[in-house]
């Protein structure tokens, strides 16, 4: 196995570092926590410019014919800046959902539009229940026939074009393909601590299509699983990244606060503190490029995914967590960046399954069944 980026990838690396150094900020991102769609649309064409939304899609539909690793390096970097807007739902997510249960038309009509940044599309999973997979949903649907129920937490819906639903038919689940002007579909918008852009979407009588099936009558789960892991994959690469700003924030720190006549760097705590930060975040982006290389060559990646993702989600949490006992109580006021860092790794740590789910699918995985 070999992880190390590409001459290719290493220019991805730095061409968005570079991008996002110029084009945002962490003072942007506190902005837009309070804006009405939660992004700078005019960042976003420009991201469309460099080819970004299309990463994964395939080059003879206007896409990059990129990987899930190419994927993972660029929204570190994304997580680094603590980017705001729909790229993981709509780029990866959705992209990878209509790869792989999308017929040859589905993938004509729609993945041209969201390799240019022109369309966006999410996926509507959660339900009552919190389960972060196709078997757990309930909401019922005949196809063709007329969908009422409910999604929750259904990211960046308010701006979506298209949305991935994942219902129950008789023999299974089912994916569907719904666009968001169709009638009696409602967007409610829901209270988050991260302040990203989540919703319950409520389907009023909707009208359902022969047409709108992704893939075959109760197949859901398993078309759905590529995404689901990509999804994974990319939430962790956020928090790799986020957790990166924040050791970066706080060596520096520790280099000009200055306590007792020196910095407190000097101090062995405060370096043995910076020393736990470097092994969470190094030991989270082995095991994310790990998983990530194995999704790329299409090996069975469920575990390192799942490994990946249960990790990262207790490591970044506790860089976060110790980045405010080293900066004090400045950190903890909404001038500060690190609160926002935090709060966003906190809710990646949840999305596309928390810890628990992870260390439920390694068990599986490995023969061991939960008491």
């Amino acid at each position: 196995m070999d992880v190390r980026p590409s001459a290719a990838q290493q220019l991805l690396i730095s061409t968005a570092r570079d991008f996002l150094r110029r084009q945002w900020s962490l003072d942007a991102a506190q902005r837009y926590m309070r804006d009405e769609r939660g992004f700078d649309e005019k960042l976003w064409k420009h991201m469309a410019e460099l080819g970004w939304p299309g990463l994964l899609v395939p080059s003879t539909l206007g896409g990059s014919d990129g990987s899930i690793l190419d994927v993972v390096l660029l929204v570190e970097e994304m997580g680094r800046a603590s980017l705001a807007g729909p790229y993981v739902t709509s780029a990866v997510v959705v992209t990878s959902a209509l790869l792989a249960a999308g017929n040859e038309a589905q993938q004509k009509r729609l993945l041209p539009a969201l390799a240019t940044g022109d369309r966006v599309a999410t996926l509507a999973l959660l339900e009552d229940s919190g389960s972060a997979d196709a078997e757990g949903v309930a909401l019922r649907c005949r196809v063709p026939g007329r969908l009422t129920g409910q999604k929750l937490f259904v990211k960046d819906a308010h701006v979506a074009d298209e949305l991935i639903v994942v219902v129950r038919e008789a023999v299974g689940p089912s994916l569907l393909v719904v666009p968001t002007d169709r009638g009696g579909i409602v967007r409610q918008a829901l209270d988050t601590l991260s302040e990203e852009k989540v919703f319950a979407v409520s389907f009023e009588d909707v009208e359902v299509r022969t047409d709108d099936r992704l893939g075959g009558a109760g197949r859901g789960g398993e078309l759905l699983a590529p995404a689901l892991r990509a999804g994974a994959l990319a939430r962790t690469a956020e928090m790799v990244g986020g957790a990166q700003r924040i050791l970066e924030l706080v060596v520096e720190h520790a280099k000009t606060r200055v306590q007792g006549g020196r910095p407190i760097g000097a101090y062995q705590a405060i370096q043995h503190a910076c020393a736990d930060l470097v092994r969470d975040v190094d030991g989270s982006r082995g095991l994310l490029y790990a998983a990530a290389w194995s999704e790329a060559e299409g090996r069975a990646a469920d575990v390192d995914v799942a490994l990946a993702k249960a990790y990262a989600s207790a490591a970044c949490l506790a860089v976060a967590r110790r980045g405010h006992q080293i900066f004090g109580a400045i950190s903890y006021s909404e001038e500060h960046p690190l609160h926002l860092l935090h709060k966003r790794i906190q809710a990646a740590s949840v999305d596309f399954g928390d810890a628990a789910h992870h260390l439920e699918t390694i068990a599986r995985r490995s023969g061991l069944q939960s008491g």
